[in-house]
């Protein structure tokens, strides 16, 4: 798809404010490798080509496995996430899926069994950011390939 609209340049003010809540999330206690598997999946489930190019590179900078990210979205089936890790993808897909209803208290109790509440605020959080960067994605079109990661500063 091509890109229709350079939101992040004309709705600069808006979108500083989702990259201000993302470096947020990067700085809490929440693994940042672990974030970026998150955002994946969900950029999986809506379908945004740009983020799961992003992600995907930004995973095997970080020295993800290629086995973890090809199955991420069989997540439950596998062996090699950890059970923190399932509760998090399950709650970013919980989250991801609302479709206008209640989170169950059953995965509630689950997903906090396994992060404390500011981690769970945290999680939340993340989870918001990379919808809404999918839905403007998705929206106005993003020149996907293109992405570079960033190379480290000493």
């Amino acid at each position: 798809m091509s890109q229709k609209i350079n939101a992040f340049a004309i709705g600069s003010k808006a979108v500083n404010a989702l990259n201000n809540m993302g470096v947020q999330v990067q700085n809490s206690s929440l693994d940042n490798q672990f974030l970026e598997l998150l955002y994946f999946r969900v950029s999986q489930m809506n379908g945004c080509a740009f983020c799961l190019d992003m992600h995907s590179k930004e995973l095997r900078a970080k020295g993800e496995t290629e086995q973890r990210i090809y199955l991420v979205s069989a997540w439950r089936e596998c062996s090699f996430y950890t059970d923190k890790e399932k509760a998090g993808l399950l709650w970013a897909e919980s989250l991801t899926a609302l479709n206008g209803k209640e989170i169950p208290d059953a995965i509630y109790s689950h997903v906090s069994h396994h992060f404390s509440e500011t981690e769970m605020v945290d999680l939340t959080m993340a989870i918001i950011t990379i919808n809404s960067y999918n839905r403007i994605n998705i929206a106005f079109g993003a020149n996907v390939g293109a992405y570079q990661v960033p190379e480290k500063v000493h």
